[in-house]
Order: C-alpha cells, then sequence, then structure tokens
C-alpha cells in the first residue's frame, strides 16, 4: 500500500526541525524536503511562505507563546505553536483551517495544549497584536538585540526600524536581460523597472525557458552598481575576483558586447564547472575560468596583469536578511571581525593584480560599515597609491532591492 505524502504544514514542521539541529539552510532545507516528498508548486509555495515566516518572527512568535503559556515547553510542542501563530497573525490563513490542520501535527499528548493555546491566541488576537507595537525592536521585528544595536549606532534609530520592517517582509524576484541573447517576446509574467533598464519584476510565473536558454538571469537589481562602477571596456583585461556563481561575470561580458577578456576565478574548484555551465548558457563560454584562493598573495602571472578586478567579497549577507532568512540566527560580531579580516586581506592581494592606472571596484551584499566604508579606507590609508573614486551603499528599504556596497578604487 502506497503510503499518502506529508502535508505541505508536516513538511514544514520537518525543516523547522532540521534547522533547529543546525543541519543547514532553510532555503536548502526547504529545497531538499520539497523534492524528497515530491510536492507540487502550490504546496511547495505553502512550505515556504510557512518556514521562512517563521524564522523571520521567531522571537516575536515565542513571546506571544510565553504570554499564552506560562511554564517550559519542549521544541515539538514550539515548533508546533509557532507555525500555528504564524498562519493565524501573519499569513492571514482562516482561523479554523490553521487551528484544525496545526493540531493534527500534534502528537496525542500534545493535541489538547495545542489546540487550548491557540484558541487562547484567537481571544486574544486584538490585544496581541496591539501590544506589539509596545515591545522592543528586536522582539517586534525578531532580529538579535547586538545587531539592533550595531544598526541604531551606524545608521539612527529611524533607519534602522525601517530596516527591520523591510527584513520582515517577503522578497520580489527580478531578472536581467542579456543583450549577447536578446528575448524574440518578453514573457507576460516581467514588468520593465524604470529605475534600472534591462530588469524586470516577476509578477507571475518565473520564465523558465528564457532563462534556460539564457536569455535572462535571475539576479536582484542592487548587483548592477558595482558593474556600472567597473564600467568594463571592449578589449580590456578584467578580473572577476570571486566569480561563482557567474552572474556578474556575464555582466560582464553583456555591457562589454562580449568583447573583454576576462578572466573569472572562484575559491571553490567544485563550483567551477556551474560557473562555466551559466557563463555559456548566457554566451560566455570564452571566459577563462580557475581556482584561485585571494586570501593567499597574489600569483606572480596576474600581477599587474588586469586593466579591472571585480572584488565581490565573501561577507555577512546583512543586506539580503529578506531573502536569507536565517542570516539574523547565524550572525555574530565575531563573524563580522573574522569576515572583516578575511576581507581585507582578500582585497590586498587582489590589489596587486591590477596594472598602474587600472581599477578596482570593491564590493559586498553587506550594509555593515565594518565591511564596507571603514574597511576601504583603512585600505586607502595603509596604500597611497590608491584613490577612492566613488562609492555607493544600498540600504534595502530605500532601494526596494536587496542591499549592497560597492566602491571604485583607482591605482595610480
Amino acid at each position: 500500500m502506497k503510503n499518502n505524502p506529508p502535508s505541505p504544514r508536516q513538511t514544514a514542521l520537518n525543516c523547522l526541525r532540521s534547522w533547529h539541529a543546525g543541519r543547514s539552510f532553510a532555503e536548502t532545507l526547504v529545497d531538499r524536503e520539497c523534492s524528497r516528498t515530491a510536492l507540487p508548486p502550490a504546496d511547495r509555495h505553502l512550505v515556504q511562505a510557512l518556514v521562512f515566516s517563521v524564522l523571520r518572527n521567531q522571537t516575536w512568535l515565542d513571546h506571544v507563546i510565553g504570554t499564552l503559556r506560562k511554564g517550559r515547553l519542549d521544541v515539538e510542542a514550539r515548533l508546533i505553536l509557532q507555525l500555528g501563530l504564524s498562519q493565524l497573525f501573519l499569513l492571514g490563513m482562516a482561523d479554523h483551517a490553521a487551528v484544525y490542520e496545526t493540531v493534527n501535527l500534534a502528537s496525542v499528548r500534545l493535541r489538547g495544549l495545542v489546540n487550548a493555546i491557540l484558541r487562547n491566541a484567537l481571544r486574544q488576537e486584538k490585544t496581541i497584536l496591539e501590544e506589539r507595537e509596545k515591545l522592543p525592536l528586536s522582539i517586534h521585528y525578531s532580529t538579535p538585540a547586538w545587531l539592533v544595536r550595531r544598526w541604531t549606532e551606524q545608521m539612527g534609530p529611524q533607519m534602522t526600524r525601517d530596516l527591520l520592517r523591510w527584513n520582515n517582509t517577503t522578497p520580489r524576484l527580478y531578472v536581467r536581460a542579456n543583450p549577447l541573447m536578446p528575448m524574440k517576446n518578453i514573457p507576460a509574467s516581467l514588468a520593465p523597472l524604470d529605475r534600472a533598464p534591462g530588469w524586470f519584476s516577476v509578477e507571475g510565473l518565473l520564465p523558465l525557458e528564457e532563462i534556460k536558454t539564457g536569455s535572462l538571469y535571475v539576479a536582484d537589481p542592487s548587483t548592477r552598481y558595482s558593474i556600472d562602477l567597473l564600467a568594463p571596456q571592449p578589449g580590456e583585461e578584467i578580473l572577476d575576483a570571486c566569480a561563482a556563481p557567474g552572474g556578474k561575470s556575464a555582466a560582464i561580458i553583456a555591457a562589454t558586447g562580449g568583447k573583454a577578456h576576462l578572466t573569472a576565478t572562484d575559491l571553490h574548484e567544485h563550483r567551477l564547472p556551474t560557473l562555466k555551465e551559466n557563463l555559456g548558457r548566457q554566451g560566455s563560454s570564452f571566459v577563462r575560468t580557475a581556482q584561485a584562493d585571494w586570501s593567499l598573495p597574489c600569483r606572480t602571472e596576474w600581477k599587474g596583469r588586469f586593466d579591472a578586478v571585480l572584488l565581490d567579497v565573501p561577507c555577512s549577507n546583512t543586506g539580503v536578511i529578506q531573502r536569507r532568512v536565517d542570516v539574523r540566527w547565524r550572525l555574530t560580531p565575531e563573524e563580522i571581525r573574522r569576515l572583516a579580516a578575511l576581507q581585507k586581506t582578500i582585497l590586498e592581494n587582489a590589489s596587486r593584480a591590477v596594472k598602474p592606472g587600472g581599477r578596482l571596484v570593491y564590493s559586498t551584499c553587506s550594509i555593515d560599515a565594518e565591511e564596507d566604508g571603514l574597511l576601504v579606507r583603512d585600505f586607502l590609508q595603509n596604500h597611497p597609491e590608491w584613490t577612492l573614486k566613488e562609492e555607493k551603499l544600498i540600504l534595502p528599504h530605500e532601494e526596494k532591492s536587496d542591499g549592497a556596497y560597492a566602491a571604485l578604487l583607482i591605482c595610480a
């Protein structure tokens, strides 16, 4: 007899169990669980909405549970209640269905408790939602208190509140058109972005055929700033030092009409086949690729070789917390310090690859000053042969996209 596949809510619960066990990133867990159980697209969408809603609002959900139930709860009961409260208060699902389906997730031992707490929550819904507005930002927006304090010091209280609010919304999906492989017709699901020519917001089904053929590439509009600052020119020798999976490399080639001499490197050898595949699909199969560890000194054959270097360094991802829902829970002040030290080393080494009169764009998807402006100024202080020509900090709640930083440096 064939077993019935698990429901979307059961799959979401399985994902949250694994996430709390520290086994993987949320996006990876959702994709793996949905693929394993062969859920149809609509159910996959529900699983992602449930898991991401819980992780975006975890602290607040625990606060609500604490007001409704005094005393300790085991992890299983807490996860089930987080799912139930998220459906009731955050996802706008019908009360009866949300309670019934959530209670059915629980073991017989827990069903009475889960049912009682969720129904009590419904009775107190107005009070619960009104009280939320009075809570500290770290609870209201489920963001670690140290990170709220850090952003408040760097950006001020109002901008921090705006950023926290933005981070807890659902991100949009964008695609970039590839001028080397133009589309015959623009899919009906795409809406052009006035602020970014050649970019589209996906308003319906993802145009898979155009992505498969290389006419479109999934990317956020914030990634264009580093390419714009780099201003790659036909015939130039260009290095994309941290290139995988290849989106910015393809953008460099497209910006030069396919006439740049591009070398794309990445730390991880196993990522090079994906890099080559993505570039080939977008009409850039002639790009040279190589494994390179830029935390080590620049290779002799690359010293002073390149007219332009794009250095999109590993970072904390603080600019993409809206999209990568568990970043806030994995990040620590110590990790930011570790990343900043690594970024400084990579910048030192990659700068050796730029020829005199050449340029380097340092970029991150972080909005933290320690990884961005402060690090660049520290580099400049120790390297008088370099000057800062221009920099751009993209705050996600202002641009309505991912956050990012990019700085154009010129070598004398």
